[in-house]
């Protein structure tokens, strides 16, 4: 297997290669280029087809005892100094190399459907392999200084994706953002790596753990400013993996095509925060500060995301706040140590996350004829319902996922969420009792969606609810435009007539292609069946996955190890979990299928928390007051005092060296005499002034 090794970095240079190739084309023969849809499509899917297949041998390869292979150059050196880069596999990177892979081929599989139509098919084409270049090379880099080139690349494709449809303010704005709060993280995540290789010298995880550790025991470094190095390093996955208080832009990110969201929110960017954190293990886990910081920091995230996704009406927007509160959950899990269930929660939520998120286009993609091409109705649920009857395969396959989230055993989430909350349990009851209650709301959000989408009555003809929600929509547009916007009356007929003559409407949704439905079917499998390879019976995934600096014992055959297993604490957990999810499934069927309780009227009754949730927490509020407006202010009091101050002293210099210009220039004549004159004056001056001194 060793030749398999040798040309590991082939992984992340084939979705590179086809991405080079292709932007290449656009930009030198863009029009020819252009029309080579499907050519440049099945090219750049070919390409991370291999690199998948090539990934899965390299996990079996891992997973049949070979030792891990690290391969290096010299790439920069300076006496002593010496920076080197390669590739690592091991098992966490094989693992990753999988997860990576398969949903970014079944994501460009889904792409053909979803953007056939879209003029810039091939530039999305081309973006997504070098989005998943970025991702393949960041998992596979051997050290730090290597991860942090291929981060901030990750973050350069998140850019451009997002921000795909550039011609839409909402994508412009949520690029922007994006790109902004994670340069917040990154700061701190440069600022921490550069400050423990000052400290220990090096790059190397495993090297930087050891070293800090011995510093810190011999006192040449004290516990808090290693607190801070790490808490810095800290900051760069609470950006990229959406944690408080920079969490703000991954909602937002919806604004980019379905296919993106899928791809970031399962196994791209918001993963590179869970990675990293895994890798920096060695550092973070002998600094009980940082670890308990992480735990909260993931708890409370867990906890916000769950809470405002109760109230999100917008399909991709609900399931963005969903995958906030279950990175939350893994940050939670690394926080109190259970380190191979934070990444089994990871792998997990990969699968049925993309799912979900393709789910959610195929629903998109159904209902914009209905409702006239108008991409903020077509993803409002107030306009779904019934879809169940039109698109089988989406609502089953959304139903798993849904099953899966929830933590119904024996679906994927189940087996990973009850990990982490057991593992939680033992080291903090307070943090077992909040994650436990986000359980219970994640179910009756995830059924809201699911009821208010695919179960009940088809609402999306219904001219009533249009009508509001296109007022909503309007009125949002003329907030935004601020004094001097159009009237609502004005916005209206605009709309009509941009929507009314040049699109086709029908009068009931469809299912999607086999194009995009095959990849869906196709996520069904892991979402139910992965989750068994981490039972606590035989855990087959903690043997594989576990820290550096753990052992871990040989499992037993399932027989003995169901005989030994405690099954009091198990049922205990495990039912308790499944317990509150059960009850917010149900309070969701009462609501929302039954119709036995109103939501409205329970929102009037708790009217403070439904807004709350509504707006998000304020947080969005509270940074345009704190940082966009405080900005803003600032900037013009340096403006003024720019103007005032700096310009007058210039101009007062200036103004000085003219008038004495002026002035000397009548006594730099060349007149001998009149040198001689003022010599004499100044003499006779002189004498004067002795004299009546």
């Amino acid at each position: 297997m060793e030749p398999i090794y040798q040309y590991a970095w082939l992984v992340p240079v084939l979705p590179l290669v086809g991405a080079a190739i292709v932007g290449t084309g656009l930009i030198s023969y863009s029009q020819t280029t252009s029309t080579l849809r499907r050519p440049s499509a099945v090219f750049i899917v070919s390409l991370t087809g291999a690199a998948m297949v090539l990934s899965f041998l390299l996990f079996f390869s891992q997973v049949q005892g070979h030792e891990a292979y690290t391969r290096t150059i010299e790439w920069a050196s300076a006496g002593d100094f010496t920076l080197t880069m390669g590739y690592t596999i091991d098992h966490l990177a094989s693992l990753m190399l999988v997860i990576v892979t398969t949903v970014a081929f079944l994501v460009m599989v889904y792409t053909d459907g979803y953007m056939a139509h879209d003029p810039g098919y091939v530039r999305f084409y081309s973006y997504l392999s070098l989005f998943s270049s970025s991702m393949l090379g960041l998992v596979i880099s051997p050290n730090l200084l290597q991860i942090y080139v291929f981060w901030e690349l990750v973050g350069m494709c998140s850019y451009l994706l997002i921000g795909f449809w550039y011609s839409r303010d909402g994508a412009a704005d949520a690029c922007q953002k994006a790109f902004i709060t994670n340069r917040v993280g990154d700061f701190g995540l440069l600022l921490g790596m550069l400050a423990l290789f000052w400290a220990t010298g090096s790059f190397e995880f495993d090297i930087m753990g050891d070293r800090l550790t011995a510093l810190v025991e011999n006192g040449s470094l004290t516990a808090g400013v290693a607190t801070i190095f790490a808490v810095l390093v800290f900051l760069g996955p609470v950006a990229k993996s959406a944690q408080f208080p920079l969490h703000v832009w991954l909602p937002d990110a919806m604004e980019g095509p379905t296919p993106i969201s899928a791809l970031i929110h399962a196994a791209t960017m918001v993963a590179a925060g869970i990675f990293l954190v895994a890798r920096m293990f060695p550092v973070f886990e002998d600094l009980p500060t940082v670890m308990t910081a992480i735990a909260w920091v993931g708890c409370f995230t867990a906890f916000m995301g769950a809470s405002i996704a109760i109230t999100q009406n917008d399909i991709k927007k609900g399931l963005a706040y969903s995958t906030m509160s279950q990175l939350g959950y893994m940050m939670m899990a690394m926080g109190v140590g259970a380190y191979g269930a934070g990444l089994f929660h990871l792998m997990t939520h990969a699968y049925f996350k993309a799912m979900l998120f393709l789910c959610s286009g195929s629903v998109i993609h159904g209902m914009e004829e209905v409702v006239g091409h108008d991409p903020v109705l077509a993803q409002d649920m107030r306009l779904m319902g019934g879809l169940r009857k039109y698109m089988p395969i989406t609502s089953a396959t959304f139903l798993v996922g849904t099953l899966a989230i929830c933590g119904i055993p024996p679906f994927a989430g189940f087996w990973s969420k009850d990990e982490i909350l057991g593992s939680t349990f033992s080291v903090s009851p307070v943090l077992w009792a909040i994650g436990w209650l986000t359980a219970g709301i994640t179910a009756f959000y995830m059924f809201r969606m699911y009821f208010s989408t695919f179960e009940g009555e088809f609402r999306g003809t219904n001219k009533e609810i249009q009508t509001q929600l296109k007022r909503e929509q309007l009125m949002a547009m003329g907030a935004s435009l601020g004094p001097g916007a159009m009237n609502p009356q004005e916005l209206t007929l605009d709309a009509e007539e941009e929507h009314g003559d040049d699109h086709h409407h029908a009068e009931t949704p469809h299912e999607s292609p086999i194009s995009m439905t095959l990849p869906l079917v196709a996520l069904a499998v892991p979402s139910v069946l992965v989750g068994l390879v981490g039972t606590p019976f035989v855990n087959y995934f903690e043997a594989f996955i576990h820290p550096p600096s753990e052992e871990v014992e040989a499992l037993l055959p399932w027989s003995e190890a169901l005989a030994e297993f405690e099954w009091s604490e198990f049922i205990l957990m495990a039912g308790s979990s499944v317990g509150i999810g059960l009850l917010g499934i149900s309070l969701a069927i009462l609501m929302y299928a039954q119709k036995k309780i109103d939501p409205a009227a329970i929102a009037k009754q708790i009217q403070p928390l439904y807004k709350l949730s509504k707006n998000k927490w304020y947080i969005d509020e509270i940074y345009d007051a704190v940082f966009v407006k405080g900005c803003r202010g600032l900037a013009k009091q340096a403006l003024t005092m720019d103007i005032r101050i700096v310009d007058g002293i210039v101009n007062l210099a200036g103004f000085v060296t003219l008038v004495t210009g002026e002035g000397l220039k009548y006594l730099e004549n060349g007149r001998a005499q009149f040198y001689a004159l003022i010599v004499f004056g100044a003499v006779l001056g002189l004498v004067l002034v002795s004299g009546i001194t």
